[in-house]
């Protein structure tokens, strides 16, 4: 396998790492301010990305970019709701979900070692029964 592909990736991530260390994105107390609506600046930088995504997505389209359309939404369905509970569970208690993990790591914050090991047995535990669960 050849790394040099794969530097410009790594560089992104550096970067994006720092950006989350910088904006307290990956700091535990923030999320649990979040989590308890005790200050705006999550929900703010979480509606600053909405924001950025739509206005990409506009251009986009002004520029004549294929953009896939959903042509039937999906319906709610209760694995949506039991996955984002969990997903959100999971992230409520560990104060992280998977982007900040290695910039946490990169900190020095060795519990996320057990963060990283756990997402890595749930992505892995996910490939072996994808084939029996419902999609």
């Amino acid at each position: 396998m050849k790394v040099g592909p794969y530097l410009g990736y790594l560089a992104v991530g550096a970067v994006l790492g720092a950006v989350f260390v910088q904006s307290e994105v990956a700091s535990w107390y923030r999320i649990q301010e979040m989590f308890r609506f005790g200050s705006f600046h999550l929900f703010g930088i979480i509606g600053s990305a909405i924001v950025v995504s739509a206005a990409s997505l506009a251009l986009l389209r002004w520029w004549g970019r294929p953009i896939p359309q959903v042509t039937q939404p999906d319906p709610v369905r209760p694995r949506y709701a039991l996955g984002g509970t969990v997903f959100g569970l999971g992230w409520g208690i560990l104060g992280a979900c998977p982007g900040p993990i290695y910039a946490l790591l990169g900190m020095g914050i060795t519990s996320m070692v057990v963060a990283l090991l756990s997402a890595l047995t749930g992505a892995w535990a996910y490939g072996l029964l994808q084939d029996r669960l419902p999609h």
